[in-house]
């Protein structure tokens, strides 16, 4: 079994979808990253009834991540919903999610997110923003 197929199983066991109360719906879209010390954490879609309230399943993965182990590095992200990753787009991480992941480290430029789980075709973050607004002000954090 490789670490994507291990991922894949971890999320998959979060895929249960339905409404958590008349408010909130969960679990539809599910997400396991590998830190940097290779621990997977895992996170699930919550939607409300009010749009701002939503948390994506990477950041609830990466939350889990930060709390649990105060890592802020990603090496691999898989999300999905009912299915793997199967190209054209499936599987990957929302503006918000690709903003907070850059955010939370800048090495995580590096990160692989699954496009394809049965090819194991991947993309970095940094080749989904190429000309991320951040580096200034991580380049001027490290300067300090």
């Amino acid at each position: 079994m490789d670490i994507w197929e291990k991922m894949y199983e971890k999320a998959k066991e979060q895929y249960h979808p339905g409404d958590v109360t008349p408010f909130i719906y969960a679990h539809h879209v599910v997400c396991a990253l590998e830190a940097e010390n290779g621990e997977i954490y895992t996170g699930f879609c919550i939607e409300s009834c009010s749009g701002v309230l939503n948390l994506c399943a990477e950041r609830v993965a990466a939350l889990n991540m930060y709390s649990n182990s105060g890592q802020t590095k990603i090496k691999r992200l898989i999300a999905f919903r009912d299915s793997a990753p199967n190209g054209g787009g499936s599987g990957m991480p929302c503006g918000a999610c690709r903003e907070f992941l850059y955010q939370l480290d800048e090495d995580n430029e590096n990160m692989e997110i699954m496009v394809d789980y049965d090819k194991r075709e991947t993309i970095t973050l940094k080749e989904l923003m190429p000309n991320w607004w951040g580096k200034e002000r991580y380049a001027e954090a490290k300067a300090d």
